[in-house]
C-alpha cells in the first residue's frame, strides 16, 4: 500500500513539475509559430534579395520566424531558469517568470531583425548595380556564406556556443532578481545566442530571408549545435561545409538545391498564376 502511495506521489510531482510545464509551454509556442510561419511565408521565397516589405509587416513575420526557429534550442535554458526561480529563497511557488525570460530573449532577436531591415533598405537605396543576380550577385552571396563559415571557427563563436550549451553556469552566474531582472537575463541569453548563431543567420538572410527551406535547415543546425552532445564538433565541421557551399553558390548558383534564383519565382507566378506556387504580390503588406 505504501509503495502505491509513493508511486502516485512520484507521478503527481513529475506531472506537476514546473520545469516540465514551462518546457511544454515553450515547445507549444514554437509549434504554433511554425504553423503560422509556414502559412504566411509559403510561396514568398524569391531567393537572394527577397523584398522584405514594410517595416511593420516585416517585424511581425520576423518575430514569428525567430520564435519558431530559436525557441526549441532554448528548452534546456528555460528548464533551468524555471527550476532555479522556484527554488530560490523567498520565491513565490505560484509565480512563473519563464514568459518574461522568453520575452527578453525574443526582444534581442527583434533588435537584430531591425538591424537586418536597416541594412536591406540602405542597400536598396544605394542602388548598387553589381549586386544584381545577373551581374556579381552570386559572387557576393557566395562570399557572404564563406564569411559565415569562417565565423564558425572564431573564438567568439566558440565562446558564445559554450554559454548556450551550459545553462546552469549561465543561470548561477548571471541571475537577476525580479521581473525586470528576468527580462534582462532573457535579453542577455539572446545576445549570447545571437553571437552563437550569427553566421548561420547570415546564411539565411543572404540566401533568402523568406525561404522556408533555408529557415528549416538553419533551425535544425542551431538546435543540433546547442543541444546535441556533439554540437561543438558540428559547429567546427560547418566551417568546411559553409565555405564549400559559398564557393558552389559563386561558381554555379543554379545547381544549388533549395536556392531560388531571383526573378525565377516571379516569372513562375506570371506563367502559372492558378497554381498558387508563387504569389509574392498577395503577401506584400
Amino acid at each position: 500500500m505504501r509503495l502505491r502511495v509513493d508511486i502516485r506521489l512520484l507521478v503527481r510531482d513529475r506531472v506537476a513539475d514546473p520545469s516540465a510545464v514551462a518546457v511544454a509551454g515553450v515547445l507549444g509556442a514554437a509549434l504554433v509559430t511554425w504553423i503560422i510561419t509556414i502559412e504566411r511565408m509559403r510561396g514568398m521565397d524569391a531567393g537572394p534579395g527577397t523584398d522584405l516589405g514594410g517595416l511593420g509587416w516585416f517585424l511581425g513575420v520576423w518575430v514569428t520566424m525567430m520564435a519558431a526557429m530559436m525557441l526549441p534550442s532554448t528548452l534546456p535554458m528555460v528548464a533551468v531558469v524555471q527550476r532555479v526561480s522556484r527554488e530560490r529563497p523567498g520565491a513565490d511557488p505560484a509565480a512563473s517568470r519563464t514568459p518574461l525570460f522568453v520575452a527578453g530573449y525574443i526582444a534581442t532577436w527583434t533588435v537584430y531583425g531591425l538591424a537586418v531591415y536597416g541594412v536591406f533598405r540602405a542597400l536598396r537605396s544605394a542602388d548598387l548595380g553589381f549586386l544584381a543576380w545577373d551581374r556579381q550577385g552570386p559572387l557576393v552571396a557566395g562570399a557572404a556564406v564563406v564569411a559565415a563559415g569562417l565565423y564558425q571557427a572564431t573564438p567568439l563563436k566558440r565562446a558564445c556556443l559554450r554559454r548556450c550549451r551550459t545553462p546552469l553556469h549561465f543561470v548561477m552566474h548571471r541571475w537577476r532578481a525580479g521581473p525586470g531582472g528576468m527580462l534582462a537575463m532573457g535579453a542577455e541569453h539572446g545576445a549570447w545566442c545571437l553571437g552563437c548563431c550569427f553566421g548561420l543567420m547570415l546564411v539565411l538572410v543572404v540566401l533568402g530571408a523568406m525561404s522556408l527551406t533555408w529557415m528549416a535547415i538553419v533551425a535544425a543546425v542551431v538546435l543540433a549545435e546547442k543541444v546535441l552532445p556533439l554540437g561543438e564538433r558540428l559547429a567546427a565541421m560547418l566551417t568546411v561545409v559553409l565555405i564549400g557551399l559559398g564557393i558552389w553558390i559563386a561558381a554555379a548558383p543554379g545547381s544549388v538545391p533549395g536556392l531560388t534564383q531571383p526573378g525565377m519565382a516571379m516569372s513562375m507566378s506570371t506563367e502559372a498564376p492558378a497554381s498558387g506556387a508563387m504569389h509574392m504580390g498577395s503577401r506584400s503588406p
